[in-house]
């Protein structure tokens, strides 16, 4: 499969007192590794196989990914698509792990999508592939980061509203609470980095406590009674949302959104150890270890939840916190699970806001987006990119904006991230699939032809019904509160991004790479380079096993 690593030095690279550091222990083939992508190490590596998987379940945080949207579960008929969707989500979602994780062997770099379709792609369209591929992901970044936050926030309003149900929120008191979640959220992961691996364990123990707490809770107090196993399993009324037949569909929403960023993880590739094979094991493993456990968070819920009338009255659309008060029979002992519940939603934000800075990193180390050169530095003292970190957190608060407008901002956030995300995984997996899969044939670790086809055309074929399915109104008839803005706020975005395309960043297609890179066998990146245009990620001659 190529030559081997030893075989492939870059000559002329430098090194940072970080990059020496790590060579001293040891870790001298992982610094190739990214040598050979053509970039040069600069974050530290302290994340194993098992914090990267931690970190995964931290940003699933499936009691508040499948709890933060329930209410679409509610409309769409109730238990039979929680339970029956949760499962079907799991086996289309796992292929879409599979698929991602063949690309992350391969092509083991922070840049993650964007980077893997630029290698991938033909000569005469990789770098517009790439940039396309860029934004969705970075887009994706933002506002499933963004989601997170602003869910957390509407779960503490939901909460006031368990003790005083007379109080109605304001767009702008929801605004604030959201605005200091954000902050200090960066001030965790600017300045704990060094931590952050003992969070993500941290957090997966929690989880599993919690949802251990939560069963027991339930299954006890059952204070409006307990379903039937044919209820609990299998109640579906398909007249609330107004879809028909297709509402058991709009009930699978929350079970998507849990799993909607498993491949954000990618981003952490640089900051890992044999990335090639930990990374994509972690990416496998979150979906059927994130899906079992999070049926014993369902399942107590549909056999103890009230009945769907009643829930859709919850406050600020939380369905969750509602429902857990009215099982347990008082409005604290709702509380006391809640509470749970935003412990890991506080995981989940520092998790993903992590992944979501990692990515802008990356995609500024390109010089793919405006003022590149301010948002790749890193910061030596604490290892972060601490620009990046705040460009992922101005965004944030700027489109945090939208909900003094839009009550269903929430929903429209968390569809844009959902569909941006798939996006972005869906272009590289195609492109390979194109090209009959050679690539990812020859990664270190592969499903093989066999396993690999049916694998990849499942995740597509997803991926395509998703953005048909998170574009759609939850509720007919459609009203200014139930419309589903996602469609605006991606174009938008997009529409930003391809004005910058055609002003500054498509003549970078004319340009040759090798002005570019380094001297030697392989080209290697040097970021002490302020590129005039964007290039696209540096090429690669492969990576062995």
């Amino acid at each position: 499969m190529g030559t081997s690593l030893d075989e492939k030095k870059v000559a002329g690279s430098d090194s940072s007192p970080n990059v020496e550091a790590q060579a001293a222990a040891g870790d001298v083939a992982d610094i190739d590794v990214i040598n050979i992508l053509g970039y040069k190490p600069e974050l530290r590596r302290n994340r194993s196989m098992f914090t990267l998987l931690f970190q995964s379940l931290a940003i699933a945080a499936i009691p508040f990914g499948f709890g933060g949207p329930l209410i679409s579960a509610v409309y769409g008929g109730g238990q039979l698509p929680m339970f029956l969707g949760w499962i079907m989500v799991l086996i289309v979602d796992e292929c879409v792990a599979l698929s991602l994780g063949e690309l992350a062997s391969r092509y083991p770099t922070s840049a993650g999508p964007y980077y893997w379709s630029f290698q991938l792609a033909p000569q005469n369209v990789r770098t517009l592939l790439s940039f396309i591929t860029g934004w969705t992901w970075l887009i994706g970044n933002w506002t499933i980061t963004l989601s997170v936050n602003f869910g957390f926030a509407s779960l503490i309003a939901a909460c006031i509203a368990l003790f005083h149900p007379e109080f109605v929120i304001e767009p702008w008191q929801l605004l604030l609470i959201f605005y200091a979640i954000t902050l200090l959220t960066f001030v965790i992961v600017a300045f704990g980095n060094r931590l952050l691996p003992m969070v993500d364990t941290f957090c997966a123990i929690f989880t599993a406590l919690s949802i251990f707490i939560t069963l027991v809770c339930l299954s006890t107090k059952a204070s409006v009674g307990r379903n039937s196993p044919a209820e609990t399993l299998g109640h579906y009324d398909d007249t609330l949302s107004g879809w028909g037949g297709f509402s058991f569909f709009i009930g699978i929403l929350p079970a998507a959104y849990t799993f909607s960023a498993i491949g954000m993880v990618s981003a952490m590739a640089e900051e890992c150890g044999d990335p090639a094979v930990k990374l994509p094991k972690a990416i496998a493993l979150c979906v059927p270890v994130g899906g079992i456990a999070g049926l014993f968070f369902i399942i107590p819920i549909c056999a103890t939840m009230p009945s769907l009338e009643y829930i859709l009255g919850a406050p600020v659309g939380q369905a969750l916190p509602y429902i857990f008060a009215a099982v347990m029979g008082s409005p604290a002992g709702g509380m006391g699970l809640t509470l749970l519940v935003l412990i890991i939603t506080f995981f989940c934000s520092v998790s993903i806001t992590v992944a979501a800075s990692r990515c802008t990193w990356a995609f500024a180390r390109d010089n793919a987006i405006p003022f590149s050169s301010v948002f790749k530095r890193v910061d030596s003292r604490h290892d972060t990119p601490i620009f990046a970190l705040a460009l992922t957190t101005v965004v944030q608060m700027l489109l945090g904006l939208i909900n003094l407008g839009s009550s269903s901002a929430f929903l429209a956030f968390v569809s844009v991230g959902v569909m941006s995300l798939a996006i972005s995984y869906a272009i590289p997996i195609s492109i390979s699939m194109w090209h009959r899969r050679r690539e990812v044939n020859a990664a270190r670790w592969t499903m093989g032809a066999k396993i690999g086809w049916p694998v990849n055309i499942i995740a597509v074929l997803w991926i395509m019904f998703e953005l048909v399915l998170f574009s759609m109104p939850s509720v007919l008839p459609v009203t200014e509160v139930s419309m589903n803005y996602a469609i605006v706020v991606f174009v938008g975005f997009m529409v930003l991004s391809g004005i910058w395309y055609l002003a500054y960043a498509h003549k970078g297609e004319c340009n040759d790479f090798s002005s570019s890179y380094t001297t030697g066998k392989v080209p290697g990146r040097l970021h002490a380079n302020t590129f005039l245009v964007y290039k696209g990620p540096p090429e690669s001659d492969g990576l062995v096993a």
